[in-house]
């Protein structure tokens, strides 16, 4: 889900999930804690969001917690556009191999946690609602199970309800 974050002339940002105001530094928090946000201008609509993004970049090379290198800042701003198309492109490749990494490494640590017994301890990823495919065997051996001991219950109950109507004739 995206949160949108509406900006207002006086420049203050509003959260509309969580209906307050917010500060950048807690917008890079809630962009750290892997929720993805738009910045939108109140009145007109304009996306806004890529602006307050480098704002908040800005801010902390102002603080010294970012340390972009100042070659590559230069590079930045003398090559202008193709530049900036170029590190956009390259970024988001980057990002998505990341991403592939981190998910096929999880799968991996799934699979190796279900074999040793340990899938019930291992916490399922954000958005994940069915069982994963390892675990989905284990689950249909014992619903076998369940339906096999339900089965024996209900012709002893069948029995015994046989035996009854024929003591009662």
């Amino acid at each position: 889900m995206v949160y949108v974050i509406k900006r207002y002339s006086n420049r203050k940002l509003y959260d509309t999930q969580e209906s307050r105001y917010v500060t950048l530094d807690e917008i890079e928090e809630m962009i750290r804690s892997g929720k993805e946000i738009s910045v939108v201008d109140a009145v007109s609509g304009e996306d806004l969001t890529s602006v307050t993004l480098t704002q908040i970049i800005l801010e902390a090379e102002r603080n010294h917690r970012g340390n972009l290198p100042t070659a590559f800042l230069h590079q930045l701003i003398k090559h202008g556009e193709a530049w900036q198309d170029f590190i956009q492109r390259s970024l988001r490749s980057s990002l998505e191999n990341v991403t592939t990494s981190q998910r096929e490494m999880d799968r991996v640590f799934r699979e190796w946690a279900s074999r040793a017994g340990w899938a019930a301890m291992v916490p399922r990823p954000e958005g994940r609602s069915e069982p994963d495919t390892i675990e989905k065997p284990r689950e249909a051996d014992k619903l076998r199970d369940e339906v096999a001991v339900l089965r024996e219950r209900l012709r002893a109950l069948e029995e015994r309800l046989e035996r009854r109507k024929g003591e009662s004739k």
